[in-house]
């Protein structure tokens, strides 16, 4: 009972202080807003007046700027009103020049217009004057103006020819002193050094024999054995009436050696027959080939070629079996070999690529009988399958000038093939090409008007040309002389050089009776 009691204290005094309570708090409150809004009031007018303060320096630095920059402004239009006043000024002054210089042209265009007026006068003054001179000069001369004309020109063509031929002579003698001596030195000293052996050209072999038995075994029974031989070899073999021998004939010279050693092989033997035949052409083949190899090895060995391919080794070989105008082509590439490589050291070239250039200028001769085209053609082809430096290779190409030298030893390379080709004992030549050389040689020289007699002496090396005194002056001579000379450059094909020689003579007989 008592502990319901005390609740129900508990609970009457909670229901009468709680509004109490809340009463109290509500007035805490209200006076803690009070003293906020007083506060806020406060700071408001604070900030009311610093922004008024900023505001107001504002405003007084934008007059600031504003002012400054208004000054900037009229300085920069005083500025500018000066300049436009000076240019003004230099224009004006511009125009009064301007004016001046235009009185000045037209006054000198008057003074030339009258200027113009006394030249045209006095042209046609020096016009009737000059007239009057050429009509009196025509008839104290008894000449027209084309008559005189040609009399001029005549006279001018002679002096004009008179200087021409000095002048030409003057510049031989000049070469001549300069380069003579020199070329000289360095031919002989180069062709001195080089001197190889040289065969005929020829198309045929002759393979002597023990007896003449022996050409009935070679024959075989009803020919077998003659036809295995040709058949297998590409040759003909020719059985005549010369005693103890037979002749071999192609035009491949390589296929001629071959039938040659097999037939001396089989010879030896005694046994003749297809069979033997087909072996000693095998074994012919093969000794051959080694001697091509060999070949082709000396002439590297001689000339101190180094790095070439086998197989262009082979076709040097092969030269060996070539010939040209009676030359053999091996020893003719050995020789321009050594004359370039002595032309070089004295000229201080490049003496390694010339003696390469030179053993290789022909090479396309090995193939030429195989292929289609010039042996340069051949050759170019060839040098550019296997790689070889492209300085070397034009050096072939132009070594017949079929294209320009890029080097100076390209240069020397048509030199060394000249001089080897042309030199004492070289080529050989047949009786046919020979005679139609000296013809050929007159013919050109007889072309030309004013000579009487003209002959190629010397074995073509040299054509003797007797003019007639009374059409050819001494000048005149000089002048043919070169004029003949280009022609026979132009027209023929011949080794060396050929000197043309012209001859003027006057001649007055008297007899005393």
């Amino acid at each position: 009972m008592q502990f319901v009691i005390i609740i129900a204290t508990i609970l009457i005094s909670a229901v009468i202080f709680i509004p109490i309570g809340v009463t109290i708090r509500k007035k805490i409150a209200e006076s803690k807003i009070e003293s906020a809004e007083t506060e806020a009031k406060k700071i408001l007018e604070l900030a009311n007046k610093e922004a008024e303060n900023k505001k107001k320096e504002e405003l007084f630095k934008a007059k600031e700027e504003i002012m400054k920059s208004r000054e900037d402004l009229e300085k920069e239009i005083r500025e500018r009103r000066g300049e436009i006043q000076n240019q003004e000024k230099r224009i004006i002054q511009k125009e009064e020049n301007l004016d001046k210089k235009e009185e000045a042209f037209e006054k000198k265009e008057k003074d030339l217009i009258q200027k113009n007026e006394e030249l045209e006068k006095k042209r046609i003054e020096l016009e009737e004057i000059t007239n009057k001179r050429i009509e009196e000069l025509q008839r104290i001369s008894e000449l027209s103006i084309e008559e005189a004309k040609k009399l001029l020109l005549s006279e001018t063509e002679k002096q004009i020819k008179l200087e021409t031929a000095a002048i030409i002579r003057d510049g031989e003698v000049k070469a001549k002193e300069e380069s003579t001596k020199k070329a000289k030195e360095l031919l002989t000293y180069a062709v001195q050094k080089c001197a190889a052996d040289h065969t005929s050209e020829t198309t045929v072999s002759v393979v002597n024999l023990p007896n003449d038995d022996m050409k009935g075994r070679i024959i075989g029974r009803e020919g077998r054995n003659i036809k295995a031989l040709e058949t297998l070899t590409g040759i003909d073999l020719i059985i005549d009436d010369t005693p103890e021998a037979v002749i071999l004939s192609s035009f491949d010279p390589l296929r001629r050696e071959v039938a040659k050693i097999a037939l001396e092989k089989l010879i030896e033997d005694g046994r003749i027959h297809p069979a033997k035949i087909e072996e000693m052409v095998e074994k012919a083949k093969e000794e051959v080939e080694a001697t091509i190899k060999s070949e082709g090895e000396r002439a590297t060995l001689e000339t101190g070629v180094i790095g070439l391919n086998p197989d262009i080794i082979k076709l040097l070989g092969k030269l060996k079996y070539r010939t040209s105008y009676g030359q053999n082509v091996l020893n003719h590439s050995i020789e321009v070999s050594n004359l370039a490589r002595i032309m070089a050291d004295e000229l201080g070239l490049d003496s390694k690529r010339a003696r390469r250039a030179g053993l290789l200028h022909d090479i396309g001769k090995a193939l030429d009988h195989d292929m289609e085209g010039t042996h340069v053609e051949i050759g170019v082809e060839i040098l550019k399958k296997y790689k070889e430096n492209p300085l070397i290779i034009n050096a072939v190409e132009a070594h017949h000038g079929d294209v320009e030298p890029q080097t100076l030893e390209a240069v020397l390379i048509q030199a060394a093939d000249a001089i080897s080709a042309s030199r004492p004992g070289a080529r050989r030549e047949t009786v046919e090409a020979y005679i139609k050389r000296l013809e050929k040689l007159e013919e050109i020289a007889d072309s030309f008007e004013g000579v009487d007699k003209s002959y190629a002496i010397q074995a073509g090396r040299e054509v003797r040309i007797i003019v007639k005194p009374e059409k050819i002056s001494d000048a005149d001579m000089t002048i043919m002389s070169r004029d003949i000379a280009k022609k026979v450059e132009d027209e023929m094909e011949y080794p060396g050089q050929i000197k043309v020689n012209v001859i003027r003579e006057s001649r007055a007989i008297t007899y005393a009776k």
